[in-house]
């Protein structure tokens, strides 16, 4: 930031601290909002949007190659930046399309209507979102690499999987979940410490937990194992997928939940006092 940018914002901080100092008012005969005089002048040089942040997003996008590996796999960015600037439709990208002092911002002589997005997105198959997953953690990784070491000590994975919603009524795989609910459940794989969201995998909305997870937690480990000293998995009880545990031992330490069944209980009843281990955090 230069710096008679930042000696601006420092007095306006200065400036409204003062203002909203707090002091023993008199009673106001008046309303305290009393202006009167507004009046709105358009300025034939300069113009601003709403969504000013988008020039910093954009930045960041490219500097971190971002853009590129988009690019190069799947054109969307134009859709995410709609849902960035508060767009909740394809709808919305119409109102960016006719903003001048958006497309100015982005450098851009045009953007695709709503249509020209809807037709893209209806194309778009479940290897594209995997393409599109990948160029994120691709860039992810280059980020990771970036960060001080302490940084890389550990990953915790955390994998769980969700409820989620829809209003729509033919809306292609969707179910009932056990807790009544109409829609998706999506298994959610993401890094503790950072909350980054590594893979999101749409499913059934009737799907339990585990459904297909372990090739997503192979793919999960092939990513940060080669960042990380130690990788840790953890999850509740439905992920105590046995017979994966022998290869995710290799790579990486696990804390899953096991279910209450007879044989276990007698086998933890059998052991003796010295067999157990106090259980640390």
């Amino acid at each position: 930031m230069k710096k008679s940018i930042h000696k601006k914002l420092k007095k306006r901080k200065q400036k409204i601290k003062k203002r909203t100092k707090k002091q023993n008012w008199e009673e106001q005969q008046t309303p305290m909002l009393e202006a009167s005089n507004i009046h709105y002048e358009v300025d034939g040089r300069n113009q601003g949007i709403s969504q000013g942040g988008i020039g910093a997003i954009h930045l960041l996008a490219q500097k971190t190659g971002l853009i590129d590996e988009i690019n190069q796999n799947v054109n969307v960015l134009n859709i995410a930046y709609n849902h960035m600037a508060g767009g909740s439709c394809l709808e919305d990208i119409d109102l960016l399309r006719n903003n001048e002092a958006w497309l100015d911002a982005l450098k851009a002589d045009i953007i695709p209507d709503p249509t020209t997005a809807g037709d893209f997105l209806r194309r778009f198959s479940e290897q594209d979102i995997l393409d599109l997953m990948e160029a994120k953690n691709n860039v992810r990784k280059r980020i990771w690499n970036k960060q001080p070491a302490n940084f890389k000590n550990e990953a915790i994975i955390n994998i769980d999987g969700t409820i989620s919603s829809t209003y729509g009524e033919c809306k292609e795989g969707m179910d009932l979940s056990y807790k009544g609910t109409w829609g998706y459940a999506p298994l959610v794989i993401s890094l503790a410490r950072t909350r980054e969201p590594l893979y999101i995998v749409n499913r059934s909305g009737n799907a339990p937990s585990h459904l297909g997870s372990a090739p997503w937690v192979d793919k999960t480990l092939d990513l940060v194992c080669p960042t990380f000293e130690k990788v840790m998995v953890r999850g509740d009880t439905d992920f105590s997928l046995t017979a994966n545990f022998d290869r995710w031992d290799d790579r990486c330490t696990f804390l899953f939940g096991m279910d209450s069944r007879k044989n276990l209980v007698k086998k933890a009843c059998d052991l003796s006092e010295t067999d157990w281990k106090l259980f640390e955090k």
